[in-house]
Formats: C-alpha cells, sequence, structure tokens
C-alpha cells in the first residue's frame, strides 16, 4: 500500500499522478465530474462509493474504474487516494469532508456546502487546520458565461447606484399532490436549503460581494406528504415549496427573492439588477444578458465576449489548485459559508413567522 502523495505549490510538473476517490455518483458526478477528471492528463479515478454495491459496480463499469467500496469511510481513509469528490447530497458534505481532511486527502464537494450554517462552520474551521489540502465546492455554474461582464459593470457604475436585486425561480415540479417527494423536500438529506435559492444567492454574491444585513422571508408548504420515489411509503415535507425572502443591504439596496416548485405554465429564471442609471437582466432560460436605460421600455442585449466566458472548469480548477497552489475562488469555503449564512437567516425567519433576522 502507498501512502497519498504531497503535492508543493507552484510545483511545475503539471503530469504529476493524482489519484481520485468518488463518494456518491448522482447524475452531476456522471454527468461533469468523472468525464471532467479523466479528461486531464495525469489524473484517475481510482474508487467509487456509490449508495449501494450494485449502482458502484454499475458506475465503476460505466467509467472504468478500477475499485468500489461499500463505504465512504474506507474510501476517505484509503492510503492510495489522494483527493476526494464528495457528489452526495448535502446531509453527507460534513462528515465526508471532515473525514476526509483528517486522512490527509484534497475535497473537492458539490453543492450546497452542508445542511446548515453550523456544518458549514465545522468544514471550514477543520480546512484551517490543514492549509495544505485543497478544498473546493462546486460553484453555481448557470452565471459562469456572463460572470465577467456583469462584475466589471458593476464596477464601472454602469447602473449607477444599484437600488434592487431581483431574483426568480419558478417551476412547476411540484404542483401536483402526487407528484414524488424529492431529496430537495426531505429536511433530512437537503437541512436548511430550499429550493434552488442557495444556487443563486451564490451567483448573486459572486457579483456584490456583500451580503444584506437582514432578511425576513415566508415559505408554504401546501402539499405535506408525498410518495416516496423508492417505497410504498409517504415522506412528510418540510421544506417549502415556495420560499419569498426581502433583504436589506447597508447602503439601503433591496433583495427580493422569490422561489417556487408549483408554478404552472411557463417558468421565470432570471436575476435583474436596478439601478439608478438603467438595470440588467439575466436570463437563464435562453442564455442571454441585456441591459435597459432609465425609462426604457425596451432590451438591448449585451454582447458577452468568447473571451471572458468561463465554462465549466471545475475539475481542472481543482487539480490546477492541487498541483500548483492556485487560489481556490468558484467555490472556497469562505464563500460557501457566505452564502450558508443567509440559508439559515431565510430558514430561522420562516421559522419565526417572518420575523427579521440578521444575515
Amino acid at each position: 500500500m502507498g501512502i497519498p502523495l504531497r503535492f508543493t505549490p507552484g510545483m511545475a510538473d503539471q503530469n504529476r499522478p493524482i489519484r481520485i476517490g468518488i463518494i456518491g455518483a448522482g447524475k452531476n458526478t456522471r454527468v461533469m465530474h468523472l468525464p471532467g477528471f479523466q479528461s486531464i492528463e495525469g489524473v484517475s479515478v481510482d474508487l467509487v462509493c456509490n449508495r449501494s454495491e450494485a449502482s458502484s459496480r454499475r458506475v465503476a463499469d460505466e467509467f472504468g474504474i478500477a475499485r468500489i467500496e461499500s463505504d465512504w469511510r474506507k474510501l476517505v481513509a484509503d492510503p492510495e487516494i489522494d483527493a476526494v469528490m464528495i457528489g452526495t447530497w448535502p446531509y453527507l458534505h460534513a462528515d465526508a469532508t471532515i473525514a476526509a481532511l483528517r486522512s490527509g486527502k484534497h475535497v473537492l464537494t458539490e453543492a450546497r456546502m452542508a445542511c446548515n450554517l453550523g456544518e458549514a462552520e465545522s468544514m471550514l474551521a477543520i480546512s484551517r487546520e490543514f492549509p495544505d489540502l485543497i478544498t473546493q465546492i462546486v460553484p453555481a455554474p448557470m452565471s459562469l458565461d456572463f460572470d465577467a461582464v456583469v462584475i466589471k459593470l458593476l464596477a464601472d457604475k454602469a447602473l449607477g447606484d444599484l437600488r434592487e436585486v431581483c431574483v426568480t425561480h419558478t417551476g412547476s415540479q411540484f404542483a401536483s399532490a402526487e407528484a414524488p417527494m424529492t431529496w430537495r423536500q426531505d429536511a433530512e438529506l437537503s437541512g436548511h436549503n430550499v429550493l434552488t435559492m442557495g444556487i443563486y444567492y451564490e451567483i448573486v454574491r459572486r457579483w456584490l460581494r456583500v451580503d444584506p444585513v437582514q432578511v425576513v422571508a415566508t415559505g408554504a408548504v401546501f402539499t405535506r406528504t408525498r410518495p416516496r420515489p423508492e417505497s410504498d411509503e409517504r415522506g412528510e415535507v418540510s421544506i417549502p415549496e415556495s420560499v419569498t425572502a426581502l433583504g436589506e443591504y447597508a447602503d439601503g439596496a433591496r433583495l427580493v427573492a422569490h422561489f417556487s416548485g408549483v408554478e404552472n405554465g411557463l417558468s421565470r429564471n432570471e436575476i435583474r439588477l436596478n439601478g439608478s442609471e438603467g438595470s440588467l437582466r439575466i436570463d437563464f432560460s435562453t442564455k442571454r444578458l441585456y441591459r435597459s436605460n432609465n425609462g426604457a421600455t425596451e432590451e438591448i442585449e449585451v454582447p458577452v465576449p468568447e473571451k471572458v466566458r468561463r465554462g465549466w472548469r471545475v475539475e481542472a480548477d481543482f487539480i490546477d489548485s492541487i498541483r500548483n497552489g492556485t487560489p481556490v475562488t468558484l467555490t472556497n469555503f469562505e464563500d460557501g459559508i457566505g452564502y450558508m449564512a443567509f440559508t439559515e437567516a431565510v430558514a430561522k425567519s420562516i421559522e419565526a413567522g417572518g420575523a427579521t433576522q440578521k444575515v
């Protein structure tokens, strides 16, 4: 048996072998992470642990992975593994991250960072005990091609003083009372994460680099129990199927966010930034950025040069940080704490009947 390889930041050998272990091989892991890692020279995915031995074997066979493991704890302790990719639902992110770091492994974990702020804070604390190990959260991907343009327009005060940040994402996935329960509705698996709120708030925070000072929120569960897809039982739904949050920034700007799983018809999927001199709108459904001036009733599409379109580089970024010590920006644990603090404040406000909460 070998020992986990360690890399000195700045080393020039781009082909130094890095051996990856996968905990949780759901759709995103199979579609994005596994092909992403396997396309990088000198990187191999050597071990996988999914929810069952059978599903682990299917993934191993499909992607040519040499070994499977039935217990994620054994995977993180495996001396042949250098880095761990955690692709599970949020319920395991904290435990697996902490165990992996204590076993000397670099960690890339799926978003959301954790089930709640306390778990996220424990992840950050343990990561600081091991500064030579890379820790990264899979970033919110929808805006990656637009981030550079939006951030520059805000920095240049192209919109004037920011007045409103309006975030809307709706769908009909929970409109039917007979729609099966998903992990996003199970508090044991998802914690305080509600619908897609966290991923969109992460984007807003990436642009503004500041959080609201306070938030009020309301939420509703319209169907209290739903059929579980893997059994004959019905599960209790405790995570809202609709949530609205109102935040206030220190400079007086407002955050208006609405997320719904019970809206039929054409879904809405956008972020608007309204300023004293104009507005920006990203339509995530069409993947286009629009600008409008004060008083205008029409929008003008904002061109996004190919050279600033970042696209998906998650696995390459992770490996680059391991090999060269490149700072993690998309997304580091400090930023994860930021969006988890907002998620926590929203959850507390809903629980308290809409009472104002500090972020």
